[in-house]
């Protein structure tokens, strides 16, 4: 796991808290936001994610 998919997943969670927060408080603008953090975390993850197969399929391609 490498450092992009652990701060994505983090403000994936943090989004879902602010995101909750507001519902419980009915603050909109903290759950736009809490909205908008989750999709930040979501495409970090995602970049991540590819970082980390591009990374294994070169250790496969080495050990050919």
């Amino acid at each position: 796991m490498n450092r992009n998919q652990v701060k994505g997943t983090a403000k994936d969670v943090a989004g879902k808290v602010q995101e909750t927060a507001g519902k419980l408080t009915g603050n909109t603008s903290q759950q736009v936001k809490g909205t908008a953090k989750q999709v930040e975390g979501k495409v970090q993850k995602g970049a991540g994610d590819v970082q980390q197969a591009a990374q294994d399929a070169d250790k496969r391609n080495r050990k050919l």
